[in-house]
């Protein structure tokens, strides 16, 4: 986990300094929201009131759009620089939202144990995590008895596939399925526009399938409400194979019914 909390400590900065993410339009804009909790919103429904934790919340976009719907928000990382900017952000916005340093299996220990109404996970989170069911236990152990998961994420199936892949063909390369080892990546580069170069290049990830995913979630006695697949994801996942839509999302070009891109999950902790 080190060499990934050096890899996130450097991007944060540039990340934060980057359009992409949009400090200078959260400043400006009292009302503007992150693409992901737009997209989110329709199967968030209301959350004013509830007291919420953002696990792997990075620079804290999706936490202030939460807390400016009118959750009471606090933000977990494991990045010292990214809660920093993260920090920043809430400030620039006007947003009322608390950020702590902690992996997420720990995260109880510090945030506090059975007092959330909500945990919400982004996408990009899962996959640099080496347990599905170590995940499930610190999600479990955060909310409160009727307490609700919101999970948006890549799907495991997209994350299979070769994202240099041979003549436009859709290639599966990596697991589906969560190994002891995780796979390795040489990638100088990230996903924002940016003109920073980066020394701290490796990452480590994991990758795990739908069906341990709510398998995980199933045996910390949560009961799903929720599995939607959707036909489109948050990032350039196949950089040459896909197009970006409207609402920020990008989608295959050919036949993007062809493959599962991103999944919502919800489960609510029994009473």
């Amino acid at each position: 986990m080190g060499r990934n909390r050096a890899r996130w400590n450097e991007r944060a900065t540039a990340h934060a300094a980057s359009s992409d993410y949009g400090f200078r339009r959260f400043a400006d804009d009292r009302s503007y929201l992150s693409y992901a909790v737009r997209f989110d919103l329709a199967r968030l429904g209301a959350v004013t009131g509830l007291r919420g934790i953002h696990l792997q919340c990075h620079i804290g976009t999706d936490t202030v759009s939460l807390a400016r719907l009118g959750a009471r928000m606090t933000g977990v990382d494991f990045s010292p620089v990214a809660l920093g900017e993260a920090r920043r952000l809430a400030k620039l916005a006007g947003a009322d939202a608390d950020f702590i340093e902690a992996e997420v299996e720990s995260a109880a220990d510090v945030a506090g144990e059975g007092m959330f109404d909500l945990v919400y996970t982004g996408n990009g989170a899962l996959n640099w995590l080496p347990s599905i069911h170590r995940w499930a236990v610190a999600v479990s152990r955060l909310l409160r008895p009727g307490g609700r998961l919101f999970l948006r994420e890549g799907h495991p199936a997209l994350w299979s596939l070769s994202d240099e892949p041979p003549d436009g063909l859709l290639t599966i390369e990596y697991p589906y399925f969560e190994r002891p080892e995780p796979t390795a990546f040489n990638d100088p580069d990230t996903y924002v526009a940016t003109d920073a170069v980066f020394t701290h290049t490796a990452s480590y990830e994991w990758n795990h399938g739908l069906g341990e995913i709510i398998s995980a979630v199933l045996d910390q006695g949560l009961t799903v409400t929720a599995l939607e697949e959707h036909d489109s994801v948050g990032w350039n996942a196949l950089p040459g194979l896909m197009e970006q839509l409207p609402d920020a999302q990008w989608r295959l070009r050919d036949r993007p019914w062809r493959l599962p891109h991103s999944f919502t999950l919800q489960a609510i902790k029994a009473e």
